[in-house]
């Protein structure tokens, strides 16, 4: 989806429910996510990664410029792809979309250029949940088939996975061709003539027809017999952002719906909600408590989905703009994920900090994107808005709920890191990797090219400049390289592309082996900003610890300056350490080149450090 987060923030979302506040509470996460090491997602974007195409035509058709399948996936790729330090893919669109392309001798109906963004589609326009878009398939007939194929493979490799679910909007002509015997099509035994009824699966504008938007131009122009300036649908629905217009402005998701979880128009809730209390329930609690309730259709379709995926080994989904749907609904999805698969890997896109809390204990989610706090702030930093010192805040504000937030700097909907836009340069984002990836107990994601310093340049068409586009067709040039002509050997890599995605390699691999990035946390970044001689405004330090193992991270995030100076080790971590007057060696465990000295006088640390720009240090004590 284009413009997200303005689009809620500006609504307000009125539909949104309020909830209630839960964030004096304290919990031990690890006891709702049981996990004893560092997780890794890698996204890609299916479409994309397997493209050998290089033309690069702005709107062009898969004939001209090419696109990926299920079966570019292979051994060596993914063997590739569990050597770089990953333990989950996200396999972004998969679920079959609206796209324009015709498809008509597979059973598929066209879809119309109109409700359609770009001309591959919008992976978050889903027309039929039960099965695959079939432009990733060698054959369409065997798509699912091939899919299934892909899960097997993937588990095969040592990964897990995790596909997208969009429980808050579908395509515009939304047609479950494919789905399991008993399962009603979404709107099937709608009351169409009331805008809203509690079972209905759709919001209506009675007695009006839709009407497609002004100033978008279909296939920027392109003739086709379906842009005719009229898109069937009568009664007109709301739209997916929730824009109760007739006509949609172009900038709404005027491609999709949105679908009705018994929230009223007015925005009261049309269903039973949690009793008091149960933010601190388990997911087993949470599906007793469901068993005997009535709940609207909505809720009982999206949860045969969510166990029709689980059944057939995904390990997990990835939700859609979480926080437009009530989290008593996710409370009785994942509750049933969860009875069905307990190490289920559930993440939420959720942009409101207020709301974490309540998706977390009363929604049942795993991980929320950590998008608002640390990504932000990350990006404040690297392009000279802010200094890093709020990045201590952040840490504290959240400590309670740390391991649920997932950490990124790339993903499908964000401006590439390394683009002009962002951090500038690859080099520029390995500091804000290096933080990201180790200051919390978080899960990690990489989006697929960020290791080799992908910027986004390319005009796909519908897509914008700075974000791989994922309504067209399009290769991503960075990445090809290191695929080689499926060779997945980063053959045609330039020098410094191998060294970047070098870099990656080995600080997700130490990530997801250390003990340390499991255990604690502290900041030293106050103690150090004061009155320390060269210690310069874009130096960032802090402390992590587990029983076995101490670790002290050191970034700068200057771009043209080294920074020479004393770190400072403040005596109640030299205390909780346990370490005695005298000198320790630090080896820095990134690089594996540099070893300073800790010296321990009077129960307080310093060590002299000199840090490059861009440079960081993992240092382990010995």
């Amino acid at each position: 989806m284009i413009n997200k987060r303005i689009i809620v923030a500006g609504m307000a979302v009125t539909m949104l429910f309020s909830a209630c506040k839960t964030k004096d509470l304290k919990m031990t996460t690890k006891e709702e996510v049981p996990t004893d090491k560092k997780i890794v997602v890698y996204q890609v974007f299916t479409r994309l990664f397997g493209n050998k195409n290089t033309t690069n035509k702005p709107w062009g058709t898969i004939e001209e410029n090419g696109v990926g399948k299920f079966n570019d996936f292979t051994d060596k790729a993914l063997h590739e792809i569990k050597d770089l330090g990953v333990t989950y893919i996200w396999y972004t669109g998969v679920p079959h979309h609206a796209l324009v392309r015709d498809y008509t001798a597979y059973g598929i109906s066209n879809d119309d250029p109109e409700v359609v963004k770009g001309r591959a589609g919008s992976p978050y326009a889903v027309k039929d949940y039960y099965n695959v878009n079939p432009d990733l398939a060698v054959n369409p007939v065997n798509r699912l088939q091939e899919f299934e194929a892909l899960i097997a493979r993937t588990h095969k490799a040592g990964l897990k996975l995790i596909i997208d679910i969009v429980p808050n909007h579908i395509a515009r002509k939304y047609e479950g061709k494919s789905n399991p015997e008993g399962v009603k099509d979404f709107g099937a035994d709608d009351d169409v003539n009331v805008e809203y009824k509690r079972d209905n699966n759709f919001y209506y504008i009675p007695k009006e027809h839709f009407e497609i938007p002004n100033g978008d131009i279909p296939l920027n122009g392109e003739k086709n017999p379906m842009v005719d300036g009229f898109f069937d649908e009568n009664p007109a629905k709301w739209t997916g952002n929730g824009s109760r217009k007739v006509q949609p402005d172009q900038n709404d998701w005027y491609e999709t719906v949105k679908v009705n979880y018994g929230i009223r128009p007015d925005g009261s809730k049309d269903f039973p909600e949690l009793p008091a209390g149960f933010d601190r329930k388990s997911y087993q609690e949470h599906f007793a408590f469901w068993q005997d309730k009535d709940v609207p259709d909505s809720w009982k379709k999206f949860k045969s989905i969510a166990l029709y995926w689980t059944a057939k080994g995904v390990d997990g989904f990835r939700y859609d703009m979480a926080e437009m749907v009530p989290y008593e609904f996710w409370s009785y999805m994942n509750s049933a994920i969860k009875m069905k698969n307990p190490n289920a890997f559930l993440l939420a896109e959720v942009y409101n900090p207020n709301e974490y809390r309540n998706y977390i204990r009363l929604g049942k989610m795993d991980y929320l994107y950590d998008k608002v706090e640390t990504y932000d702030k990350l990006k404040d930093v690297i392009r000279g808005k802010s200094n890093p010192d709020g990045l201590s805040d952040i840490q504290k504000g959240m400590s309670d709920i740390e391991h649920h937030m997932l950490h990124f700097l790339d993903n499908h909907d964000e401006q590439r890191l390394a683009s002009p836009e962002f951090a500038g340069t690859p080099e520029r984002g390995k500091p804000l990797m290096v933080v990201s990836t180790t200051i919390s107990t978080s899960p990690t994601m990489v989006y697929f090219g960020q290791e080799v310093g992908e910027a986004g340049n390319e005009n796909a068409g519908f897509g914008t400049h700075s974000r791989t586009s994922i309504f067209d067709y399009i290769g991503v040039p960075n990445h090809q390289r290191w695929m080689n002509e499926g060779k997945f050997d980063g053959g045609k890599l330039s020098e410094s592309e191998k060294s970047l995605r070098d870099f990656y390699k080995r600080l997700l691999n130490f990530s997801i082996k250390s003990s340390a990035l499991m255990g604690n946390f502290q900041e030293i970044q106050s103690v150090n900003r004061q009155n320390n001689l060269g210690y310069d405004d874009l130096i960032y330090s802090y402390v992590r610890w587990s029983e076995n193992q101490k670790l002290i991270v050191v970034v700068n995030f200057s771009s043209d300056k080294t920074s020479e100076f004393d770190l400072k080790i403040p005596s109640d971590i030299i205390s909780k350490w346990n370490l005695k007057d005298g000198e320790y060696s630090l080896k820095d465990q990134l690089y594996l080149k540099n070893e300073i000295k800790l010296i321990v006088n009077n129960g307080e640390g310093k060590a002299k450090v000199k840090i490059a720009p861009s440079e960081s240090f993992i240092y382990e004590v010995k």
